[in-house]
């Protein structure tokens, strides 16, 4: 397992845990980012991630996408 900031740009990948407080989980939950799902880094610019999830392109924070694991 490692974090989503790690991972290769263009290669789907499966959200294996998602860590933070209660707050941080649902705010990723409603964006998508459930345990389970498929994610794809689309882009990264200044360490912050564009990624495909559930159909959608989404844009987080390197501080958000280190507490997704895959």
């Amino acid at each position: 397992m490692m974090p989503l900031t790690f991972a290769v740009t263009g290669e789907e990948n499966i959200i294996r845990k998602i860590g933070g407080t209660p707050e941080v989980k649902k705010h990723l939950s409603d964006l998508g980012f459930v345990v389970g799902g498929k994610v794809t880094v689309v882009n990264t610019l200044g360490g912050n991630l564009i990624v495909n999830v559930k159909e959608s392109r989404v844009a987080i924070d390197k501080t958000m996408a280190s507490k997704i694991m895959i």
